[in-house]
């Protein structure tokens, strides 16, 4: 199996949401950062890559059809080039709405890392707050009007770097007609599976 599908898109753009709908199109397992947290074999991957080791894709996403979400979109150019007949879908959302669900969800699990104790949880933590916090944001998470800028560049530092014919900007708000368009596939006759809004995340 190779990757099909390379999700360029930050964590809290519906990634979750384009998981599920990946993988109901066919095009699974589709690798996220739940799949760190749940598979014992991925963290080490991720971990070396954080200490700027160099990586091997084929083993990373053995098994996967695609991957979206953190932490594999810190490395969305990387992966793009090693995959290079996968398509690539950039999940996207408005700035503002991007910020406050990342301050409302993602970014103090990341940021409080330290205060827990050793084991798989805190190390699977401190690398993410490394990938993300600091080498995509510079440790500036925090500051709403940097994350936004590091955001809105991203967006176009993706569609300037990928060809137009490779690649979908994607809000999850849109379903299924653009999505299945794009990878040449029927549109399911079931709702688009909106999930892991902020309020869930809380939940859990």
């Amino acid at each position: 199996m190779t990757l099909r599908v390379v999700g360029a898109g930050f964590g809290r753009t519906g990634t979750y949401s384009l998981k599920l709908a990946l993988e109901q199109l066919g095009l699974g397992p589709c690798h996220h950062m739940f799949e760190v947290r749940q598979n014992p074999d991925q963290p080490p991957y991720w971990q070396a890559l954080a200490r700027g080791e160099a990586p091997h894709w084929d083993a990373v996403f053995a098994g996967y059809a695609a991957c979206v979400d953190w932490p594999a979109a810190r490395f969305w150019r990387e992966i793009a080039a090693h995959y290079p007949d996968a398509k690539v879908v950039l999940s996207v959302r408005p700035a503002e709405a991007w910020i406050d669900s990342v301050h409302a969800t993602i970014y103090p699990v990341m940021r409080d890392w330290a205060k827990l104790e050793a084991g798989a949880v805190r190390d699977t933590r401190e690398m993410a707050n490394e990938l993300i916090v600091e080498q995509t944001f510079d440790g500036r998470l925090d500051d709403r009007d940097h994350a936004m800028t590091v955001f809105r560049a991203h967006t176009q530092e993706v569609q300037r770097a990928i060809a137009p014919e490779r690649l979908l900007t994607y809000e999850a708000s849109q379903g299924w007609q653009p999505l299945c368009r794009f990878l040449g596939v029927p549109v399911p006759d079931t709702p688009f599976p909106h999930r892991n809004t902020t309020e869930e995340f809380k939940k859990r």
